[in-house]
Formats: C-alpha cells, structure tokens, sequence
C-alpha cells in the first residue's frame, strides 16, 4: 500500500520541524549565552561598560504666589470651579461629597461641624489662606496623604489663582 520512500519522506517532514527547533534553540543559546548563573557557572559577572550620566537634582523654581494670586480673574474662576462643583457647593452648610466651600478663604482647616473629613489635611495648613489653597489645589494627595478627595488638581498657576479670586468673593 504504501512504499518505504513514501513513508520515510512523511516521518522526516514531521520530525524536521523538531530538529530545527532544537539547533535553533540550542544555536542560540551559544551564540547569545549572557551568563547569569545559569549552568553551574561559578564566576562572578560584571557590566562591560558603565554610561555614567549627571542627573541634576530637580529643583523647584521658586514662583511669587502673591504675584500670581494678584492677577486672579474671577470670572474665569467661576468657570474653572465647575470641576469641583461636583463634590462642593458654595452655599453655608451643605456639604456634597466634599464640605462646603462657602467662605473657605480664611477658613480653619478641618473646621466643617459634622463633615468627616479624611488623610492628613491638617498637613495642609492651619487656616486655608490663598497661599495654603494655592499649593492645596496643585496637587491635593501629595499636600494632605491619605486624603479621600479624587481630585489630582490643577496643574496651572494661572487656574488656581483664578479660582481662588472667585472664591475669595463668595
């Protein structure tokens, strides 16, 4: 039924596959061998080469926040608020997610009757003064740790300052 030749070319086009897997496998790992304590291999390794590179200590410029504070727009202010109109209102005593926001400029930190308020904020300051909300609403979790509040802030200066002059007039 079948001859021999027929049935050896079969078996070798099923076992060539194999074989080039195998001294492929095999050739590569001579020709890339890296070392690593791989194989019983006793010495010790080290890098060929070592790129030293100077990475300067980033420093934080310094910004005169009374400066920027003083060119805070209102108007725009009230429009950068409505990212965190979700969580606070402006009206004395209701609190949303996060505590009222009337009169905040001044205000105690922490000083919400009732509200449960969440991380480190004392942290933050003693009183939110502009200066104190200024830095706060950059980056509210690394100013107050363990804060709950989901905001990651507000990146620009010119923003801040806006929404701080907006609510320095509520």
């Amino acid at each position: 039924m079948f001859d021999t030749m027929t049935v050896t070319k079969v078996v070798a086009g099923l076992c060539a596959p194999f074989l080039v897997l195998l001294l492929g496998k095999f050739g590569g790992e001579l020709l890339y061998d890296v070392g690593g304590g791989h194989g019983g291999h006793d010495e010790e390794h080290h890098a060929a080469f070592l790129i030293e590179v100077d990475t300067p200590a980033a420093e934080e410029e310094e910004i005169d926040v009374a400066a920027i504070l003083a060119l805070g727009d209102a108007a725009q202010g009230e429009k950068v608020f409505k990212k965190c109109a979700a969580c606070h209102k402006l009206e004395e005593g209701a609190n949303g997610t996060g505590p009222s926001l009337h009169a905040v400029v001044g205000r105690p930190v922490d000083s919400i009757a009732g509200f449960n308020y969440s991380g480190k904020l004392a942290q933050a300051g003693e009183a939110w003064t502009p200066e104190v909300l200024f830095n706060f609403l950059k980056s509210p979790k690394q100013v107050a740790p363990g804060t709950s509040m989901g905001f990651a802030g507000l990146r620009k200066d010119t923003e801040r300052a806006d929404i701080i002059a907006y609510l320095t007039q509520q």
